[in-house]
């Protein structure tokens, strides 16, 4: 029942119809067909499916991976069996918590480039903890709270503004009530591998995000030395500007 409320509420937010691919659709020569897009803390993987939905309508081979949200090994695993199934160049690509998983599971040989979209991006040794405390604070980092599990949420009555202010509000208030936990041990594992070291990098700054400043975005982008991209959005921008954030994955994937 909760993925199935999270499902409707994104399809809600994306206002389209999603299609199979366009068996005549021509990918440019030599891009990369396959795109993996890995979702953040609180959603489920269909946060991604408006983002998803162009980019198979293009003819990309395009595979949405199901975080468990229970461990940093966990969630790197299960991206890496998603790689596994891959024939070819891959775009690995991130959204917020989903950052530090394509940092340390975008080393495989297959990924041609990462996609960070409002995403956190630790350097080996860091954690999302860390990461969290080392730039202004938020209102959505400071909503977040562990339950009596040690499992972390953002409070349901912060979400909708800080999180997906420029979302319909019954759409907010649904995700808000709907959330699926990450757990603390994410949280606190620190990375050993940093993928954007050897590979081309891409970032989506969202500059009204109320989650991760915009702020800290620019300095993981810059510290990556990544083809920047702006969007005025919130933390929710890979729902809100679908269209920009497809269009820095396409560029993505014509990296040789």
């Amino acid at each position: 029942m909760r993925n199935l409320l999270l499902s409707v509420a994104t399809i809600l937010m994306a206002g389209v119809t999603f299609a199979a691919p366009a068996k005549s659709a021509q990918l440019p020569k030599g891009a990369a067909h396959n795109i993996v897009l890995v979702h953040g803390a609180f959603v489920d993987q269909t946060s991604w499916k408006p983002v998803a939905d162009i980019l198979t309508k293009k003819g990309y081979n395009v595979t949405l991976v199901e975080n468990p949200l229970t461990s940093l090994a966990a969630d790197v695993d299960a991206t890496k069996q998603a790689l596994a199934k891959q024939n070819g160049k891959t775009v690995l690509v991130g959204h917020s918590w989903g950052g530090v998983v394509i940092t340390q599971a975008g080393d495989d040989p297959k990924v041609s480039a990462l996609v960070y979209v409002s995403a956190f991006a630790p350097d080996v040794g860091q954690s999302l903890a860390m990461l969290a405390t080392s730039g202004p604070a938020t209102e959505g980092g400071a909503a977040i709270h562990p339950d009596e599990k040690g499992d972390l949420y953002i409070d349901p009555k912060v979400f909708p503004s800080a999180v997906a202010a420029d979302l319909p509000s019954e759409i907010a208030v649904s995700l808000a009530n709907h959330q699926l936990p990450l757990n603390h041990t994410a949280f606190e594992a620190p990375i050993d591998t940093a993928a954007w070291h050897d590979k081309p990098t891409f970032y989506v700054i969202s500059t009204k995000d109320k989650v991760i400043a915009a702020e800290t975005q620019k300095m993981f982008a810059a510290r990556m030395h990544a083809h920047t991209t702006e969007v005025a959005g919130s933390h929710a921008s890979l729902v809100v500007h679908a269209e920009d954030v497809a269009a820095v994955i396409e560029r993505a994937a014509l990296v040789q």
